[in-house]
């Protein structure tokens, strides 16, 4: 599949050849819902806190004797049922991540980056070079081609492009080997420069490679 290079500043850079496995696969919306699911369950901080029966403070004292007194028996005055005292399977510092297998999400992406080339919202860019490293300068090519929320993809981050793309709001810069379903579908345009194709071709087809020597269909 042909797709047309454009640069920075709006114009013709030639075309490239896209592969059609990676580029024109029919997008797996479940597919792309488990992998999105997935990365937020891996985000997600897992410090939430409460304190049992044993961890909060008090005496360890039988607030009364067990008979005689027409009333219930009770053992600690740090029982759940007190004010103050420890709650019953309350939530743990703990990971929330889970595994995946590799065929998933490698289908995962490549729905996603099909999903772009679809809605016709996939750019090639020729390379996404720092220029004058000033971030005023970077806006107004963006607005110029009308980009308001883009991911960029580079096989490697040029740094000037990076810092002069820090303080624009809904740009975000990402190197081949970070590209993911996620943050590809939380922009509006998916712009991969020519090296950062190749870095997914590399990375996807490699992919390929892993699952099949594992005895995995690709």
């Amino acid at each position: 599949m042909q797709i047309d290079i454009k640069t920075l500043d709006n114009t013709a850079a030639g075309s490239t050849e896209l592969p059609d496995e990676f580029f024109a696969a029919m997008p797996r919306a479940d597919i792309m819902a488990r992998v999105v699911h997935w990365q937020q369950a891996k985000r997600r901080a897992g410090t939430h806190k409460v304190k049992g029966m044993g961890e909060v403070r008090g005496t360890t004292k039988k607030p009364y004797k067990q008979k005689g007194t027409g009333n219930a028996r009770q053992g600690s005055l740090r029982a759940p049922q007190y004010r103050g005292g420890g709650a019953v399977h309350g939530p743990v510092v703990r990971s929330h991540g889970y595994d995946l297998p590799k065929k998933v999400r490698r289908l995962g992406l490549i729905s996603a980056l099909s999903q772009k080339q679809r809605e016709g919202k996939l750019v090639v860019l020729d390379a996404a070079a720092g220029g004058t490293g000033k971030t005023r300068d970077l806006k107004a090519k963006l607005n110029g081609l009308g980009w308001k929320s883009v991911l960029v993809v580079d096989h490697t981050v040029d740094e000037g492009f990076l810092k002069a793309s820090r303080n624009i709001i809904g740009i975000d810069v990402l190197p081949t080997v970070g590209a993911n379903v996620y943050d590809i579908l939380a922009h509006d345009v998916l712009a991969i420069t020519t090296a950062g194709i190749e870095g997914l071709k590399a990375r996807l087809g490699g992919a390929a490679t892993d699952a099949g020597a594992q005895g995995e269909p690709a």
